[in-house]
This record gives C-alpha cells, sequence and structure tokens, in this order.
C-alpha cells in the first residue's frame, strides 16, 4: 500500500486544550453503513463527527485543538503489512508530503500497533510552523483489511500532548475494521510507538 499522508481539515483546531480534554466516560460510536467499507470509530463523546460515507470521517474535540480523520485509501500491495511497510519507510518522501500541509514536519517515532482489530503501522511528526500558528503533532496509522486501506489521522497540540495522546491512544486502539466492533481496548500505559530499530 502506497499510502500519501492524508491532508485534513484544521479549521476546528483553534482553542487550547484544557481540563476537558481527558478520555471521558461517556464514548460514541461510529459504524459504518455500508458492507464493503466497513468500519467501527470509537471516541469519547466530548468529539463531534462529521463526513463519511463518500468522503473521510472527521471527529473534532469540542474544547480542544485535537482532531483524527479515517480514511480509505487503495491498497497497490496485496501482500502489505506493517512490518513491511515500516521497513520500507522513505524518510524523505514521507517528510516532503507532509511538509504540503504542513510545514516544518520532521518525523519522530515509528513502529507498529495495534487496533482493536488488525495489526496497523504507526508513526508521528512534529510541525512547528503549522497553519494553525501552534506545534502540531500528527499520529498516522494505517492497515490493509477487508481489501481495503485505512489510514488513521490525528493531530494536536504538541504543548498540550500530556491531556492530548491518551485519548489519541483510546481512538486508535479502539478502531476497528469491522463494522460490528465494540467498546472498549484496554490502552496499556506505555503505548507509544517503539523507535524502529
Amino acid at each position: 500500500m502506497n499510502i500519501r499522508p492524508a491532508t485534513v481539515c484544521v479549521t476546528a483546531l483553534i482553542m487550547a486544550l484544557g481540563t476537558h480534554a481527558a478520555v471521558a466516560q461517556d464514548i460514541s460510536v461510529t459504524h459504518s453503513v455500508l458492507p464493503d467499507q466497513s468500519y467501527t470509530l470509537i471516541y469519547p463523546a466530548t468529539m463531534q463527527a462529521s463526513g463519511g460515507v463518500d468522503k473521510p470521517l472527521t471527529i473534532n474535540h469540542a474544547d480542544a485543538p485535537l482532531q483524527c480523520t479515517m480514511s480509505y485509501v487503495p491498497v497497490e500491495q496485496t501482500d502489505w503489512t506493517p512490518e513491511g511497510a515500516l521497513a520500507s519507510l522513505d524518510v524523505a518522501e514521507l517528510e516532503a508530503g507532509w511538509r504540503a500541509t504542513f510545514p516544518g514536519f520532521v518525523l519522530g517515532t515509528t513502529g507498529t500497533t495495534a487496533y482493536q482489530s488488525d495489526p496497523a503501522l504507526i508513526y508521528e511528526g512534529t510541525s512547528t510552523d503549522s497553519p494553525m500558528g501552534m506545534p502540531l503533532t500528527i499520529v498516522h496509522t494505517e492497515t490493509v483489511a477487508n481489501g481495503l486501506g485505512y489510514t488513521l489521522d490525528c493531530l494536536f497540540d504538541t504543548t498540550q500532548a500530556e491531556q492530548a495522546r491518551p485519548i489519541v491512544n483510546f481512538i486508535i486502539a479502539n478502531f476497528s475494521t469491522s463494522a460490528d466492533a465494540e467498546c472498549c481496548v484496554a490502552v496499556p500505559p506505555s503505548s507509544e510507538p517503539a523507535a524502529a530499530q
């Protein structure tokens, strides 16, 4: 699978993260209505969903600069694996792709992780000169399942990572490429991606 960085809507990323950015006890669950494009996205009820069906599904935090976007992408490799994708990452090409939208993007940690349903590639990077006037952390995940490529990208104010990252970890761990997944998968305390060896 050859994945280009997703261009995400960033207009909602304008408020500072506050104490409300903890993973809420109330959650929302969005399921696919299309049998050939299955997914389940589980997220705190403080986030609002928009899009979907024929365009990316985006969730925005109501009180914080935190956004995640789930998209389908074409699958070019039938034997795609997260480990293979990790081994073949082209850092220069990846950074150049993200810099088109997020100037100054620099790749940080890379590794593999687990959605509720499938293993996935994960990497994160930062943009110190983002269009929102704040440093951004971008967490990108991707997998292939059901003949489809899936990406789940989350971005948040880097200075508020302590509050935002647990929410992102929860969303990633509970994402499923199945339309009938249920909440919730426990997120291990150390769910940061490991640096590639």
